[in-house]
């Protein structure tokens, strides 16, 4: 049984009535239904998870709204709930049966020690649904999205005057590699070849892969071949539509954070790779939807393809390019790394590349202008001792 939101009240909340209706979407705007759709999609998630916390938290979801992107809201929320749930079942912090009956006194007696504790429960916990058993193990950089989440809400409940005392200063460091520590993943040019071919040829792929490879080959060579060309991240491809396509013009539009729109130029290989697909593969599935008429990259039941399975035919085609299990192929993210350095290696600029990648700070940009991908191998090669012992002898 769906929900289904049909008004909106005063404060931006949508009432809800339940019922076997679907959510509608009443589109005034000049962006596409699917992209209005997946932002409702986003706020229906926030008001519903809103609905399972204390009322007097509306503060703190009004400074969310109104500071953070759709998703990092939604992100936030997640994250308080479960902090909740963890006060309720593995604390006696708060004699609360459910997140929201948790009473502002109860958060007012918590200590810098009481989240300390927290973090490093966060750092591997268990499990049990009754029918199975799951191990989580965090890394410092989740533990730290989850510090950050929970010292946003106090910071925020302290300024309202709801919380008297704000304990974040108290809150244990978490080490994080800084961005020039860690190392930059992304496919060097030949690589990039290596899975173009295997997308173009079947090559590499098990008999089973191959059978949906006949099907969708031209859709996941379009898919790839954006990718690596424009560095898009996965919600501005999986959004996509044939309309969004301007052939005349040699552009098309897509549909970045915060609501911002850009013209991205098409270039020759992304011509032919997306007409083809639109003229022979796509031709032959039927859309089941009418919201998906216009998708762009469809699955093979006719529906708008999923962000899950862009990642799994990333994966499986990175991989062979790689060399290596399916399982340790690259995200889509990683080929948006592919993009930046592939560009920067080839003489572009900085800020231009900065632009194309929708780079808030140019610093982010850098961090790829800093990374050389052969630069170790270039470092090593005229280190041959063991070549260069056997030819003295």
């Amino acid at each position: 049984m769906k929900e289904v939101y049909d008004t909106y009240c005063k404060d931006g909340y949508m009432a809800a009535a339940k019922g076997d209706r679907s959510v509608r979407t009443h589109n005034k705007s000049d962006r596409p239904d699917n992209v209005v759709e997946k932002e409702n999609e986003i706020f229906i998630k926030c008001s519903r998870l809103e609905s399972e916390l204390p009322s007097f938290m509306r503060s703190y979801f009004s400074y969310l709204r109104g500071n953070v992107l759709p998703m990092t809201r939604l992100s936030y929320l997640h994250e308080v709930k479960f902090f909740f749930n963890y006060l309720i079942n593995e604390t006696d912090l708060t004699s609360a049966e459910k997140p929201s009956q948790i009473k502002a006194e109860e958060l007012n007696e918590l200590t810098a020690a009481d989240i300390n504790l927290f973090i490093d429960y966060c750092r591997r916990y268990v499990v049990d649904d009754g029918s199975s058993i799951t191990v989580y193990e965090n890394n410092n950089k989740t533990l730290a999205r989850k510090k950050s989440c929970i010292s946003v809400l106090l910071k925020q409940l302290y300024r309202d005057g709801i919380i008297t005392k704000n304990i974040t200063d108290a809150f244990d460091p978490i080490r994080v590699p800084k961005p020039g520590e860690r190392e930059i993943k992304a496919l060097q040019d030949d690589e990039v070849m290596i899975m173009l071919d295997a997308v173009s040829t079947g090559s590499g792929l098990t008999p089973h892969e191959k059978s949906y490879w006949e099907k969708t080959k031209l859709r996941d060579k379009a898919i790839l071949t954006v990718f690596v060309t424009y560095g898009l991240r996965l919600s501005e491809l999986q959004q996509l539509n044939v309309s969004s396509f301007n052939f005349s013009r040699g552009e098309f539009k897509i549909y970045r954070k915060r609501g911002k729109e850009s013209i991205m130029p098409i270039n020759r290989s992304v011509e032919m790779v997306v007409q083809d697909y639109i003229s022979n593969e796509r031709a032959s599935v039927l859309s089941r939807n009418e919201e998906d008429t216009d998708a762009l990259f469809l699955s093979l039941q006719g529906k708008r393809i999923t962000e899950r399975a862009i990642r799994e035919l990333v994966k499986k085609y990175t991989s062979i390019a790689l060399g290596t299990s399916r399982s340790s192929g690259y995200s889509p993210h990683k080929l948006r790394a592919t993009a930046a350095t592939s560009l920067i290696g080839r003489g572009n600029s900085i800020y231009d590349v900065q632009a194309l990648l929708d780079h808030e700070q140019v610093t982010t940009t850098q961090l790829y202008a800093s990374h050389k991908m052969n630069v170790k191998r270039d470092l090593v090669k005229n280190m041959e001792w063991e070549l260069e012992r056997k030819d003295d002898k």
